[in-house]
């Protein structure tokens, strides 16, 4: 598989997402991460009330992005969201339209879920104006954190969207995925837990070591 000519040379950038308690954010922080996911998606046992997200924002400082994960959301619900936390980057989870995930007048990124036979091309030539493509792993009624990898073979070159990579990292396993795929960014949820939402420390430091010490490589 070659490289695709928006993939990483230099600086490989970190999400961390499903976090849920505000010493996780600070942890993340405090590690490096570039971007913090909280996810809306009740269904999800990663989910936040606005409550809790307006609370974990406080400690979100400069020149780190907020990303609210919606999937297959109403429309109201995500303009109410946006109304009431700081919101930097929606990133849409599910079977969301283009015309959809352009509404809000607020950058986003576009999650698929790859599996053999769908047309990555031609998928991001549909969101075109995405600020990114996330690809993860496919499970049939699952939309995500699943903690398993696809096969990166699977994508293909020229994508023309920022490529960010999901499914099944983890310390161990994110040097080989940005040797092997070269992407944008990484990001992790159930890779950095000791329970789902819970995130360890000593894992998402781990992880960050990973990134770092393979990224120029």
């Amino acid at each position: 598989m070659t490289a695709d000519p928006q993939s990483a040379r230099g600086r490989v950038r970190v999400k961390i997402c499903g976090l849920t308690r505000l010493q996780d954010v600070q942890v993340a922080v405090a590690a490096g991460a570039d971007a913090l996911g909280l996810v809306f998606f009740a269904d999800s046992p990663r989910a936040v009330s606005v409550a809790q997200a307006q609370a974990l924002v406080l400690a979100v400082p400069a020149f780190v992005q907020v990303v609210g994960l919606f999937v297959n959301p109403d429309a109201d619900r995500v303009r109410a969201v946006l109304a009431a936390v700081p919101i930097d980057l929606l990133q849409f989870h599910g079977d969301e339209s283009p015309a959809f995930c352009r509404q809000f007048g607020r950058p986003y990124i576009k999650a698929v879920r790859v599996r053999p036979g769908l047309d990555l091309l031609q998928y991001c030539d549909q969101y075109s104006d995405a600020r990114g493509i996330l690809l993860d792993a496919f499970h049939p009624g699952v939309w995500g954190g699943t903690g398993t990898a696809f096969d990166w073979s699977l994508i293909p070159a020229g994508l023309g969207l920022p490529l960010i990579l999901s499914g099944g990292l983890n310390e161990n396993s994110v040097g080989e995925a940005i040797s092997a795929v070269r992407p944008y960014a990484v990001d992790v949820s159930s890779g950095v837990e000791v329970s789902k939402g819970i995130k360890d420390a000593s894992r998402i430091q781990a992880f960050m070591n990973g990134v770092r010490t393979h990224e120029t490589l």
